[in-house]
């Protein structure tokens, strides 16, 4: 599916130094967080699934501008894996700080978590719990340092093609857009000592483990091999280009 974004330049102004209302910022500190980062096809989604179903933890619905997609065999739904909102909409909610981060993704959509979920999650009293991509990191510490940032990652380059060409059709230009996002991605996360890395082979296992580091302490062993694997996908990805 190509996407395309009608405002780019606008949605580029409007995140430039973006910074969200007092009003998101004071959500935000009350309530504990988890955000779950990784390259596209690392299966973030399917480990939060696992947690989720745990009856613990409540999963943060993103606002998205791209339109529904179809994956694993059937079409997304709004309010299920995203809200789907047209690009005014967006921009304007962006530009009142609604939002307590959001991002240009791949060149062709923007993504991210509005403080009227973030109001829903809280009443909940779960965990909230979500995936972003790395630029929304930076907005999501300002607002509350003590989030706690998982980078998850394949078992290995080959896995890694497997997952992507598994979960829906592509355009070239569209594989070209993901392959230098996850480089960049890549290149951020292993530069950066607050996220503890975790190989996802296994879903449930990824789940469990994310569990445990979460109510308990982590896992430094694990975090320093998941980072060796992490740049052998890195280098990997530069070597196909």
């Amino acid at each position: 599916m190509n996407v395309t974004l009608q405002h780019i330049d606008e949605f580029r102004d409007v995140l430039d130094g973006y910074t969200p209302s007092s009003k998101a910022i004071e959500i935000l500190r009350r309530m504990p967080l988890v955000i779950l980062l990784g390259i596209t096809g690392s299966g973030r989604n399917t480990i939060i699934n696992h947690l989720v179903a745990t009856d613990r933890y409540r999963f943060i619905i993103s606002d998205t501008t791209r339109p529904p997609k179809f994956r694993d065999g059937k079409m997304e739904e709004d309010g299920v894996q995203y809200y789907f909102r047209g690009e005014q909409d967006m921009l304007d909610d962006l530009r009142d700080g609604r939002f307590m981060e959001a991002e240009l993704i791949h060149n062709q959509q923007v993504s991210g978590m509005s403080i009227r979920e973030l109001e829903q999650v809280d009443a909940s009293g779960m965990i909230p719990i979500n995936e972003i991509d790395i630029g929304g990191v930076t907005n999501v510490l300002q607002a509350k340092p003590d989030t706690k940032l998982f980078f998850i990652v394949p078992p290995n380059y080959g896995e890694w093609i497997y997952r992507l060409s598994r979960r829906e059709k592509m355009s070239d230009e569209e594989l070209r857009n993901r392959t230098q996002t996850a480089i960049r991605v890549l290149e951020a996360g292993l530069a950066d000592d607050r996220f503890r890395f975790v190989i996802n082979e296994y879903s449930h296992i990824s789940a469990q483990m994310i569990d445990e580091q979460i109510h308990g302490s982590p896992d430094p062993t694990h975090d320093a091999e998941t980072r060796q694997v992490a740049r052998a996908i890195l280098n990997e990805i530069k070597a196909q280009l």
